[in-house]
């Protein structure tokens, strides 16, 4: 089970804006590079003010916007006949890079076990490498989770979240990241497991 399992809901009610960015000229490559932009202020202001409650009351918002914006520069792709082999690499690439912008500051904020923020975000990226390494086997590009990119924006937007209104987590933190690290080692072998099933089936 995985949050990603509801993208298909998500995309329906976007659409509509979908089709209006598609008749102004947006192309998928510029939503995706303004998800990532997006994602590096929001961790850039997390690192700079790691004891302000204003950018982790700002983060779940952020993170909304980014799976919204990734819903999006799919669908202009897929549906508005905008597909490139360009915007396939900076939609993987920017997606690794959003995670790392996002969570990697988290590092520094009082509370967080800096060698567990890490481990996540190598792990997280790892999980998205996984994805895209069934395609090389001949697979489908694989999202199962249970941490897929989805799982860990709802992690850490929550956590954002109560963090912001002031809710102490600090003798949760190591256990929730904890719990993130060994769900992504699972999401890794799901994602590995799948690819190679697909492949003899």
């Amino acid at each position: 089970m995985s949050i990603y399992d509801l993208k298909p809901r998500f995309q329906a009610i976007l659409r509509p804006l979908c089709v209006q960015l598609a008749s102004r000229g947006v192309s998928p490559n510029q939503v995706t590079v303004f998800a990532l932009v997006l994602s590096a202020a929001s961790g850039l202001w997390i690192y700079l003010y790691p004891t302000s409650a204003y950018p982790f009351l700002w983060l779940p918002l952020a993170l909304f916007l980014r799976m919204g914006l990734n819903a999006i520069d799919g669908m202009l792709a897929r549906e508005h006949n905008q597909q490139s082999p360009e915007g396939a690499l900076l939609n993987e690439l920017g997606d690794i890079l959003s995670d790392l912008f996002l969570y990697l500051p988290f590092a520094i904020v009082p509370g967080f076990t800096p060698e567990l923020v890490i481990l996540v975000v190598i792990f997280s990226g790892l999980s998205e490498t996984a994805g895209i390494a069934a395609i090389q086997i001949g697979a489908s590009r694989n999202y199962r989770g249970p941490m897929g990119k989805s799982d860990r924006a709802f992690v850490f937007g929550l956590v954002s979240f109560l963090i912001g209104i002031g809710f102490d987590l600090e003798g949760w933190l190591p256990w929730i990241l904890g719990l993130m690290i060994l769900l992504l080692i699972l999401t890794i072998w799901n994602r590995c497991r799948a690819a190679l099933q697909e492949i003899r089936s």
